[in-house]
């Protein structure tokens, strides 16, 4: 389905107009063709910026902070204290980025890509030009060098979250003088979509459950970011369309296996494996909503508010509650060995990860939803931070964080 039919028309309607049909149109048939896509027949329109922060938050964190408002003032001051935040950082980027296996260097990558979005972010709301530059450098530099994203099946994890979270970035820097914004988008196409899109048709040609739904997520984040940093109306459909209807565990009926609507709970799909890979989950699952959101599409409520629950039910799990939990099985390998979870698991219960005001502001304030679980979770993680404030490994970068900043209302 085509995204201009599969759409409602309130929230689109609203974006076109803003955005003006017929500019858009040719500036998305332009960008697909230099991007080696397809032609489409009706290019979608896009809002800029609009991933994960669109114009109304920027700009509102920018007014609040500048009258020293909080908790607005606060989420500032935990972004500037980040050494990720600071201008001259200086990029080390690599041809090759390797994730899983002998030679390992992708936090070369994680850690420069949420130096440009920080960076990136005090230009925005601060407009202070050195980090602007910076974050500009940054992607500049990346863009030249990186041909290659590999490793063991790690590869796809890398391919993911780094695809989606670079984009963020660029997104942000879009127009900003010396930004070479064409030559990033090829990079995004030619070296992180090939393995998103390869990961979601063919999952390492393993058993189509043996994969963990952050896997399917996090390369269905990348393909979306991909989408709308090159106005790809294609891409974004893919994202859309597999986040409805797809066959690997990111869909959502499957990240969300089973329902309580009497508890208005909903399971998470890697509840009995570990709570910090859980919350991941909303992460993951709460960027791609957020994104399409700010491109006129309502996923946070699809399916019944299907999201919503399964966050009351991993927040109230992690607030030390009891919730319920039905056996889960699933094939693992190629030939799809039995496994199952039977009970909920505490490992990691009660882990801080900044995934949770952005889940927040949306249910309990854009939608004047009664989430007290989420609302919890986030007044007990305020103010957030991003990557760098949660410890040097990988996981403490799987977000972007500082969502009492961007989305505080």
């Amino acid at each position: 389905m085509s995204r201009s039919s599969a759409h409602g028309t309130s929230r689109r309607a609203i974006l076109k107009a803003a955005s003006g049909v017929a500019l858009a149109g040719t500036v998305g048939s332009l960008a697909t063709a230099a991007l080696g896509g397809s032609a489409q027949a009706a290019p979608a329109v896009f809002t800029h910026p609009g991933m994960l922060n669109a114009f109304g938050e920027l700009n509102r964190a920018k007014v609040r902070v500048a009258a020293g408002n909080d908790p607005w003032l606060a989420g500032w001051n935990r972004l500037t204290a980040n050494s990720h935040a600071q201008s001259g950082w200086r990029a080390r980027p690599q041809a090759t980025v390797v994730r899983g296996g002998t030679g390992e260097n992708y936090g070369t990558l994680y850690n420069d890509i949420h130096a440009a979005y920080q960076n990136a972010l005090r230009w925005k709301i601060g407009g202070t030009g050195a980090h602007g530059d910076t974050a500009r450098d940054i992607l500049n530099a990346w863009s030249a060098t990186l041909t290659m994203v590999t490793g063991n099946a790690d590869r796809f994890l890398a391919a993911g979250i780094y695809g989606w979270q670079f984009a963020q970035a660029a997104e942000l820097m879009r127009g900003y003088s010396g930004f070479d914004l064409d030559r990033f988008r090829r990079m995004m196409v030619n070296v992180f979509y090939p393995l998103n899109n390869q990961f979601l048709n063919q999952h390492n040609d393993a058993c189509i459950t043996n994969y963990w739904a952050n896997w399917d997520l996090c390369n269905m984040a990348s393909i979306m970011a991909i989408g709308i940093l090159g106005d790809d109306g294609a891409k974004y459909d893919q994202a859309v369309d597999y986040f409805k209807n797809g066959a690997g565990n990111g869909a959502i009926r499957k990240a969300i296996p089973f329902v309580y609507d009497d508890q208005g709970l909903a399971q998470w799909q890697e509840s009995g494996r570990d709570q910090g890979h859980t919350m991941m989950g909303m992460g993951q699952l709460g960027a791609i909503c957020e994104m399409a959101w700010n491109q006129g599409d309502d996923l946070y409520g699809y399916d019944g508010n299907r999201f919503m629950k399964a966050a009351q039910y991993v927040a109230t799990y992690n607030l030390g509650q009891d919730v319920p939990f039905t056996k889960y099985t699933w094939g693992s390998g190629q030939n799809c060995a039995y496994n199952e979870h039977t009970a909920l698991s505490s490992a990691s219960r009660g882990q801080t990860r900044p995934v949770w005001d952005m889940l927040h502001y949306h249910y309990a304030r854009r939608r004047g939803l009664s989430v007290p679980y989420i609302t919890a979770m986030a007044e007990l993680g305020r103010p957030e931070g991003g990557g760098g404030d949660y410890g040097s490994t990988s996981g403490g970068f799987d977000q972007l964080g500082y969502g009492t900043l961007l989305y505080a209302k």
